[in-house]
């Protein structure tokens, strides 16, 4: 994920001097952009330095979690558009666009 954001300014600003552009989780990335258009950028440059090594990134494992988004587009990775959620699982916990806090406390409740 570092080369394919080396030099460019497309993540949301964490603080007046830095931004974030991705999180990493051991085989999982979260990307993280302002603008649909940043995003498919990122997308479409992540995709190309793992298919230079000979991987790819799995298009049916990848989702698009919109947060105040307008647009009905969705992000296309390779000829194909990135499945829409409006929530999911990550490592036990439910993640939404508004945190997923009280529905993972609840789901975790409802299995105690």
């Amino acid at each position: 994920m570092k080369e394919s954001t080396r030099g460019k300014q497309n993540g949301i600003q964490w603080n007046l001097w830095q931004q974030l552009d991705d999180l990493d989780f051991a085989d999982d990335l979260v990307l993280l952009s302002h603008t649909k258009g940043q995003m498919q950028s990122k997308t479409e440059d992540l995709n190309i330095i793992p298919k230079s090594l000979g991987l790819r990134i799995h298009s049916g494992k990848s989702k698009v979690l919109k947060s105040r988004v307008e647009t009905k587009d969705g992000i296309l990775l390779g000829t194909g558009a990135l499945e829409g959620v409006v929530s999911f699982t990550y490592s036990e916990s439910i993640i939404d666009l508004k945190g997923g806090t009280d529905v993972d406390i609840k789901a975790r409740i409802g299995k105690a």
